[in-house]
């Protein structure tokens, strides 16, 4: 039976990381999760999904307060659990852990080339695009006013930092932390993707 293989991409907002993974999961046929994790966390945890959406690659460094009501507690007793982002965090990477060890994945953001760092058979990448490229994607997508886009842009870009390099000790986006780091905007979305999907075939052993 052949080894899983996994790939993780990390992202700057408004370069198509999203799409690229999803479009590559389906190239080499590989299950693809992003936010699909927050629903699997959840899932497993029996945690209400909205702890892990503020949680989600931003770093607050506070408590979410007291909440109740893990799955399969006796309904007679009533027990407070203090979930700091740390707890959360290890929930979620626990998920991702045990994913990747069942079947081939690509997974977007969640620190998740820290969390598979140890995996051999890890592909780990991180893609970016020029800015006027950024905020005209954002803007279509979301609705935006340029000027807005940016904002939105700098300040999610700040959030995924600041939660990367937190759980990590690593720099976000710095190049000594990937395989690969490619801009979308040189060749656009689809040829970035087979680019790609090049580059994960020969290094997974792949036809």
């Amino acid at each position: 039976m052949n080894a899983n293989h996994v790939i993780t991409i990390g992202r700057q907002l408004g370069s198509g990381g999203r799409e690229i993974g999803q479009k590559l999961s389906e190239l080499l046929r590989f299950s693809f999760y992003d936010k699909e994790l927050i629903c699997i966390a959840s899932r497993e945890s029996g945690l209400n999904e909205k702890y892990f959406e503020k949680a989600d690659e931003k770093k607050r460094f506070s408590l979410f307060g007291s909440i109740s009501g893990f799955r399969g507690l006796d309904a007679t007793h009533t027990m407070n659990y203090y979930l700091t982002d740390e707890t959360l965090f290890k929930i979620q990477s626990d998920v991702i852990r045990k994913l990747a060890a069942q079947k081939s994945c690509i997974f977007v953001g969640r620190c998740a080339d820290y969390v598979l760092k140890d995996n051999p058979g890890i592909l780990s990448l991180f893609i970016t695009a020029n800015i006027d490229d950024r905020i005209k994607r954002v803007a279509a997508l979301q609705n935006l006013p340029e000027n807005k886009a940016r904002t939105h842009i700098e300040r999610t870009d700040r959030e995924r930092a600041r939660y990367y390099n937190y759980f990590s000790g690593r720099d976000w986006g710095a190049a000594e932390h990937y395989h690969l780091c490619i801009n979308s905007s040189v060749l656009g979305i689809d040829e970035t993707v087979e680019v790609i999907g090049r580059l994960a075939q020969k290094r997974f052993g792949l036809r």
